[in-house]
């Protein structure tokens, strides 16, 4: 099964250039080229990433991106695209979990890519890890007097 990105962008040739570079290397894209326009599609379906530029129809957009994305059930992997390194780390308080400057090369945006899917699918499992862990101790018998804090 393809991983599935949404690509959000209001500059037509970027979205262009980074949605075929994308496929070439197995990923399924949707675009976007608004934050409106992005919303409505993450209601409407799931996917494992969204990338999205900052400044769009306005200069914070990429935030309502990732407010929408946030909104979601699937609970996908966002990275913020800009060309403005400026952001500070007000990125990341926002709920991205990656922030790519503009021009980046294909192998570091690939690799880059890689490593943040991994990384959130790995953060998505630990809860559950952690909960069957707890029912898997709790289900035989009582824990050594030793273990009680």
């Amino acid at each position: 099964m393809k991983r599935r990105i949404l690509l959000v962008d209001d500059e037509v040739s970027i979205l262009l250039t980074l949605k075929a570079v994308l496929e070439l290397n197995g990923f399924q894209v949707e675009t976007a080229t608004s934050a409106l326009e992005a919303g409505q599609k993450l209601a409407r379906d799931a996917y494992h990433m969204v990338i999205t530029d900052m400044r769009m129809e306005s200069d914070t957009a990429g935030y309502d991106v990732i407010r929408f994305a946030k909104q979601q059930d699937y609970d996908p992997a966002i990275a913020i695209l800009t060309a403005y390194a400026a952001l500070g780390t007000d990125w990341n308080s926002r709920g991205a979990e990656l922030l790519l400057i503009k021009p980046v090369a294909t192998r570091d945006l690939l690799r880059q890519i890689e490593v943040l899917l991994i990384r959130h699918q790995d953060k998505k499992q630990k809860p559950s890890r952690v909960r069957a862990k707890s029912r898997h101790r709790t289900a035989g018998t009582a824990a050594p007097p030793s273990s009680i804090a």
